[in-house]
């Protein structure tokens, strides 16, 4: 089930992606349609292959940012208006990339992190049972470890299995052997997985496991959310979290935290991260003694929020929806396999994160047992990748071109063979 809702597209978004039509995405539309809309961050020499971590933005980030500083300049306190207009429109958008019927089930936050806090603050029991896998990404597993030292969560791990030259593999049966073995209240898991791109299979199976225990699930969908059709109110997670760090293009402080429907009236399930936006009437300023919490998904909200990064959200957000994901997906997974044939040619072994392609998330993977100086080797010589666990990191990006990454795969041939 996708959202009833439709998403928000700014006018120059909007006529750059109109000549597209419906149509397939191919380099040329892209080049001629699309890529202007990058002029400043293209004027770069390196060729950027680490659009799985910081995204490029669109030159209209500067222009949207701008905006909401001009607003302040102009009017001062008035400047409110502005602002949360627009995150409004953020949670709106957000609700429609994954697919919410409710635009208030859509909470932003400055961090995914932030939003697994504020699940874990609403656990109604003192010490909830929590299970998690170690292949969660570094903030989810320091967070969830903190909770556990400080004797407020009892978290068990799922450990990851080993495979032969590849990273370590987050395996969907022993998720579910753990829930059904325990008795767990929450239940975090990764859509797909950072370090290796692995699409978590069997993860609607796991929902239910785990709601069958009486558990909450929390999906981490920070490498799903752009990059594969996500359905959340389909999937049944009670929890999501994911941000705009990566394949929505909005940098950092523009994260969220996602509620399923069916909790939004639900009174016995409050944070404890709160604050006055939060209040029944926000701007009233009454202080009854017992809190009075707004309707939906804004009794999630907590104090102030920050304006800026939900500007800086916008443009990168509604290219993503304009664009669609499903063609999105159908294009990444078009150029993962011409780069993967590009470092065939140069005798480069790599793979994505799934057993299939279509398991997988939107980098590639190439075995280094030296990745991290590997990787500042590549920076140096032009080629900007990063690297995890034993590996390098690859993700062209819509306007990556065949051409450089015809340039990327002789850079990387020659820089791995020279250490």
């Amino acid at each position: 089930m996708s959202s009833g809702l439709k998403p928000i597209i700014g006018e120059r978004i909007a006529q750059a992606v109109s000549p597209l039509g419906s149509a397939a995405l191919t380099e040329e539309s892209l080049r001629a349609h699309i890529a202007p809309l990058f002029s400043r961050v293209r004027q770069r020499s390196e060729i950027y292959l680490s659009n799985h971590s910081l995204g490029r933005p669109l030159d209209l980030l500067a222009d949207d940012v701008r905006e909401a500083l001009d607003a302040w300049y102009t009017d001062m306190d008035g400047a409110w208006d502005v602002w949360l207009k627009e995150m409004t429109t953020f949670r709106h958008n957000i609700a429609c990339l994954i697919g919410l019927n409710r635009a208030d089930a859509v909470v932003p936050k400055i961090s995914a992190g932030q939003g697994l806090r504020a699940v874990m603050n609403a656990m109604p029991q003192e010490k909830p049972r929590v299970i998690a896998t170690r292949g969660e990404f570094d903030s989810i597993d320091f967070i969830l470890k903190t909770y556990h030292a400080r004797a407020r969560a009892s978290v068990g791990w799922v450990e990851t299995r080993d495979q032969p030259g590849r990273p370590p593999e987050v395996d969907a049966g022993a998720i579910l052997d753990a829930i059904r073995s325990g008795s767990p209240d929450l239940v975090v898991v990764s859509h797909i997985c950072y370090a290796t791109g692995q699409r978590l299979d069997r993860v609607e199976e796991i929902i239910n496991a785990a709601q069958a225990k009486g558990a909450l699930v929390v999906l981490d969908a920070f490498h799903s959310a752009g990059v594969i059709p996500v359905d959340f109110e389909g999937l049944g997670p009670d929890f999501a979290i994911g941000g705009s760090y990566k394949y929505t293009r909005g940098g950092p402080g523009a994260a969220w935290l996602a509620i399923h429907p069916r909790h939004l009236d639900n009174p016995r399930l409050r944070t404890l991260d709160t604050g006055w936006f939060a209040k029944r009437d926000t701007f009233g300023f009454e202080r009854p003694d017992e809190p009075l919490f707004a309707d939906g998904g804004d009794a999630w909200l907590e104090a102030t929020p920050a304006p800026l990064p939900l500007f800086q959200a916008r443009s990168g957000l509604q290219l993503v929806l304009a664009l669609g994901v499903e063609r999105l997906r159908r294009y990444s997974l078009e150029q993962l396999g011409a780069l993967r044939d590009v470092l065939k040619n140069h005798d480069i072994e790599s793979y994505q994160g799934g057993r299939t392609p279509d398991q997988s998330g939107a980098f590639l993977l190439i075995p280094r047992a030296d990745a991290h100086p590997a990787c500042g080797a590549l920076k140096q010589a032009g080629v900007n990748v990063d690297a995890r666990l034993g590996h390098l990191r690859l993700c062209p990006d819509v306007v990556t071109t065949r051409a450089e990454m015809e340039r990327a795969g002789a850079i990387i041939a020659r820089v791995l063979a020279g250490r």
